[in-house]
Formats: C-alpha cells, structure tokens, sequence
C-alpha cells in the first residue's frame, strides 16, 4: 500500500520533534563539579538529539521549542540547524533564558554522575498550545515526544496532552517515556508518563526505567500488559537488547476517533513475513466503529521481537537512548522489517555509545543496512568500537562473519 496525505503535502518533513534543548557544559577533566576548572560548551535535548540524528541520516527533520533571546539560543539554534534541522519554527523569548546545565563525565544513568541544570523559569517552560505553532508541529510524517517536556510545567504538560489526543490527521505520535525524577516535583508523574504513553502510537521505555517509574517488574511482557494501547511498543533492555511489540494485545483503554484511521499513516506496518491474523473489535460506543490497529494490515497481535545489542566498546555512556529512537524510527520511516528496525535503533546507540558527547556522527545508510541484515550468528559476534562508523561495509561484514 501506498502511503499517501499530510506528508505528500507542501511543508511536510520526515519527523518533527518537540521539547527542550539546552546548552551544556561538559567539563574538560574527571572530578566533582566543584573541581572541575573548566568546561567545554555542547548542546543537549532528548528531543533535538533525535532530530539531529535522523537529519544526519538523510531525512528532513524539524525542531520545534522555545529558547531565550540570548546568547545561548543563538547557539542552540545555529548549533541544531547546523545538523541540516529545519529550526525556522523555534520561538524566541523575550522575557526568559535559555536552558543551560553543567555535568561530569560520569555516566548520568548512575549515580557516578553529577547535572545541576539551571533550566527552571526557562523559555521552554513557558510552551503551552498558544504559544507553538501547531500547524508547524503536526506537519510532519512523525512527530516525536518524550516525557521531559511534560515535566517542564502545567502549559508544556497541557500542550502534550493536547498532541497525543486522538483526532483526524494526527501523525504517528512516537513518545519516548525518558523519565527525569528529578523534574517531577510530586508523586504525579509516573501516572502522567503512563496517560501519555497510552496516548501514541510508537512507545519507547526501558526495561529498568519501567521498574522506577511504575514498578513493574519481570522482563518485557509485563510492560506490554500495562500499555497495550500502543502500536508498537519498544522496550529496551540495555546490553540484553531490545524487544518490539506489535498490534493492540486485545484492549485499549480508548476508542479513536474513527476518522483518525481513513487514512492510515502505514509507517508502522511490518513486513508479509511478521503479520499475523487480524483481530477485529468494536468501535466507540455511540459512534461509527473504529478500525483497530489490530485488525489493520501488519498490525495484528503477533509474538513480540527481541534483537540483541552487539557487543560495544564504550567510550561515553550519553546520548544512546536519543540514538537508538532515531535509528529506529529511520528504518519505520524507511518500510524495514521490524527486526531490521530494532538493529538499526542498536546501531546508532553504538555510535553514541563509541563517541564523545550527546551526539554522533550516525554510520552511513549502507554499511548500517549491511550490518542489519548479518545473519544472527555474524550479528551475534558483532563488536563495535570506536572508529567503526568509518568502516567500509565489506570489511564490518567481514570482520562480523569470522570467529
């Protein structure tokens, strides 16, 4: 099937992503913040990050947020643009700074970390419905969340609800859960996070942020029975890897809207080879039946998918998150195999994870499509460390295939 509609439209780009971005200062030695003498000045934003990623990767991206009228948003702006962004919808602030935090080198995953943001009171904070272009944001293939922003404030939080709401036209809503304890100033978060999610089409959280947030324990599955209503959702797992899930697992906690689904956006169909049978199941009650992602074609429920994370030599432990979204979402843009999605997202964590700083350079499309399709044994013997994003796609493949 063809895709067709809002993306064939004037304007419209691969994926649109939201949120904050700071300044960020990333000190020159090891040590505590207080030792540190001096830092080197970067750029962060969970969101940003994966625009950055994927406009690296070929495809046309947009960032949309607020910055201050300063110095810094001057930087974040030609910073993002300079990845090949399209920033022409960020708005400036008058009235309030840019965002701007300080950490150590240490994994911030861990406690052998320290981040003092000074974001609070920032030009981000003050998004709200009124106060984005709209039309900009969901003018795009793919628009992609996390729950940050929801964490900033009452108007950012009330401009996530009102973008992952059902209604016609929306476009594939990816959400990465990307929990911040320390934004959350009370016990509402982790039912925020989970409204959320519920609320989009593509899920990204981690097996272990998943036990902190919401307590669940015991591996993927028990994930997937707290979010059903999602297409796809992709649980990470670390160095075990990641699994996929696909299609609604026989509930949802809202009906759609029936119009949302006349013309499906298609992107999260996977390949003849991994669907399924179709399910069907009423619509909203009182209205014309809704097709479920369920009974639409590769969106069945189906066995979920677990692709192993090769082996990484570790360079800095940031940024691979951001990555591992981007390099998924790259090949869901692209049509590839669910498996093949999964692969694509452990590539590009691997180049976040053998480089300095937030950001990557991402491999070239051709080596990661060579490395994606190893077969399970080759991918399984898979080591990557720094450099490898340079290598040709013969000699990966080759290196990949000897014992």
């Amino acid at each position: 099937m063809t895709v067709t509609g809002p993306r064939d439209a004037p304007g419209v780009v691969d994926v649109v992503a939201l949120g904050e971005s700071m300044v960020t200062f990333l000190p020159t030695r090891p040590g505590r913040l207080a030792d540190v003498p001096s830092f080197e000045r970067g750029i962060g934003g969970a969101e940003s990050n994966v625009a950055c990623v994927l406009a690296a990767a070929g495809h046309t991206t947009r960032w949309v947020g607020r910055v201050g009228a300063d110095g810094f948003g001057d930087h974040l702006v030609e910073a993002i643009g300079g990845y090949g962004v399209d920033v022409t919808h960020v708005r400036r602030d008058p009235d309030r700074p840019t965002g701007v935090y300080f950490r150590t080198a240490g994994d911030r995953g861990t406690d052998a970390h320290e981040v003092a943001y000074y974001r609070a009171g920032s030009a981000a904070s003050a998004m709200t419905p009124d106060t984005v272009d709209l039309d900009a944001v969901r003018a795009g293939r793919v628009l992609h969340l996390s729950g940050i922003t929801a964490a900033l404030s009452s108007g950012c939080l009330d401009l996530l609800r009102e973008l992952t709401a059902p209604r016609p036209g929306r476009p594939l809503v990816s959400f990465d859960v990307n929990h911040r304890p320390g934004l959350w100033r009370d016990a509402t978060g982790p039912g925020i996070l989970l409204d959320l999610a519920r609320g989009a089409d593509l899920v990204f959280v981690g097996e272990d942020e998943a036990e902190t947030v919401w307590g669940i324990t015991g591996g993927p599955e028990p994930i997937r029975e707290a979010l059903p209503e999602p297409e796809l959702l992709v649980v990470k797992q670390g160095e075990r890897g990641a699994t996929a899930f696909r299609g609604a697992p026989g509930r949802r906690a809202s009906a759609r809207a029936s119009s949302a689904w006349e013309e499906p956006h298609g992107l999260l169909r996977v390949a003849p080879c991994e669907r399924g049978a179709a399910r069907g199941r009423a619509g909203a009650a009182g209205g014309p039946s809704a097709p479920d992602p369920a009974t639409r074609p590769g969106l069945a429920t189906a066995p979920p998918v677990h692709q192993p994370a090769p082996h990484v030599d570790v360079v800095a432990p940031v940024g691979a998150g951001d990555a591992f979204a981007a390099g998924f979402l790259s090949a869901t843009l692209r049509g590839l195999p669910l498996r093949d999605r999964l692969r694509h997202g452990h590539l590009m964590a691997a180049a976040a994870l053998t480089a300095p700083g937030d950001l990557a350079a991402p491999p070239a499309r051709h080596l990661a499509d060579r490395l994606a399709a190893l077969d399970d044994t080759a991918w399984g013997r898979l080591r990557l460390g720094p450099g490898w994003t340079a290598l040709d796609g013969n000699r990966a493949d080759e290196e990949a295939r000897t014992p």
